[in-house]
């Protein structure tokens, strides 16, 4: 049974009549954690719903000494934008999943990890950060901040500890990377990169977007701070926007105070009710998407028109011992490879797919596939196969992998 935080575990094992209480976090795996934490039952004069409802009020009902209150407070029911009650659930239960102390959820990934940067990082400071990461990430780094605040970040290979040690300044505050790099799965090693972080005195986050609970748990290997966004996997429905960031406290405050209250990146009652109710099957969703992507990586190298797959899952990616001894149940559930030949080539295969839904995202119960643009910054530091020949990255959704397979068998077949 797996517990929700970190030395949990052995304390549920070995008190196998312990009661569970959805009251109480520690009591839960991550399964019933999924279900429970977090969850409100509301009464009525209707009677009470076993499930929060959505709570669309953007004012609540103030106090008798309304002016002592404070107003930039998120942990009172004020006003939708320090907090809301669908918000507020969500939170407590990404924190339980997570084994975090606090969470604090925005309208976007993409703000989620603006707020990051945004209060951890102050003019003249320096950054270290992954050169492989999503496009939002290299646009805020290298153009917004030096731009507008004399920030600098050097992008480096952060599977590479000795570029990393090397980039480090005097005046370097943050370390930034992904668990598994944005679009190619380059695996990162957490716990050295905490080390270097910490002997440096920065703060190490960690984008796990790629790698939910369930899968990985960053602050457990020296993450300071995780941040999700909450539209791929842990939403999982491919019908809401949202985005997650969660650590210790006193880290936690001035994101939400800074980023969340005083800048307006609030998530709304209702994508914060969608995005709950797609926690509930995380558990089930990452199991089957994680055995279905081993399997369709697996058929995708052994096919001859297939020129490159980068999946950690795989023993000839270069950093599957590190994935194996990382990560908790399974490799990932994205894939990125390419066919022999062109760009071209890889268009006219992704127009043969019947099956799987050409879309951009991941982590939905759908499969989808986008053909990638290699204009974008970051595209010269991907490997020079996909550099040649283009690259594909593959979102295994809820499907049965044999329907999967059979679909990209066909389109392989009829390419060229």
């Amino acid at each position: 049974m797996d517990a929700v935080g970190k030395g949990h575990r052995a304390a549920i094992m070995l008190t196998p009549m312990t009661q569970p209480d959805r009251e109480n976090a520690e009591t839960l795996s991550f399964e019933s954690a999924a279900v429970h934490v977090g969850n409100v039952h509301m009464g009525s004069r209707m009677g009470t719903a076993v499930r929060t409802p959505i709570v669309m009020a953007n004012s609540y009902e103030l106090p008798y000494d309304a002016p002592s209150l404070d107003w930039h407070a998120p942990d009172q029911f004020l006003y939708q934008r320090n907090t809301g009650v669908n918000q507020n659930g969500l939170e407590k239960r990404l924190a339980a999943l997570e084994g975090a102390e606090e969470c604090v959820v925005f309208s976007t990934g993409v703000a989620a990890m603006y707020a990051v940067f945004f209060t951890t990082l102050r003019s003249g400071d320096h950054c270290v950060c992954t050169n492989i990461g999503y496009n939002a990430l290299r646009r805020i780094l290298e153009n917004l901040l030096p731009e507008k605040y004399g920030i600098e970040t050097t992008f480096v290979d952060t599977s590479d500890l000795d570029a990393v040690r090397a980039a480090i300044r005097p005046n370097t505050k943050l370390v930034h990377c992904e668990v598994l790099a944005n679009p190619v799965n380059r695996v990162a090693d957490i716990e050295a990169l905490a080390e270097i972080a910490h002997k440096a005195g920065a703060v190490f986050s960690v984008d796990s977007t790629y790698t939910p609970p369930g899968w990985f748990r960053p602050l457990e290997h020296g993450a300071d701070l995780v941040q999700h966004s909450l539209t791929k996997y842990i939403n999982g429905h491919g019908d809401a926007m949202g985005g997650a960031v969660l650590g210790r406290h006193e880290l936690i405050e001035p994101v939400r105070i800074d980023a969340q209250v005083d800048m307006g990146a609030a998530l709304s009652p209702f994508n914060a009710w969608l995005i709950t109710r797609g926690t509930v099957t995380l558990p089930l969703r990452l199991k089957h998407i994680a055995e279905s992507t081993q399997q369709v990586a697996e058929f995708l190298e052994a096919h001859p028109k297939i020129a490159h797959v980068a999946f950690p899952g795989l023993p000839s990616h270069p950093q599957h011992e590190l994935a194996a001894r990382q990560l908790d149940a399974g490799f990932g559930g994205t894939i990125a490879f390419c066919l022999n030949g062109t760009q071209e080539t890889q268009n006219e295969f992704v127009s043969k797919l019947r099956l799987i839904t050409s879309a951009v995202s991941l982590g939905h119960d759908e499969s989808l596939i986008v053909h990638l643009s290699l204009e974008d910054a970051h595209a010269v530091e991907f490997p020079e196969i996909f550099k040649t020949n283009g690259i594909l990255r593959l979102s295994l959704g809820l499907e049965n992998p044999n329907d999967l397979i059979a679909d990209l068998a066909a389109a392989l077949t009829n390419v060229g």
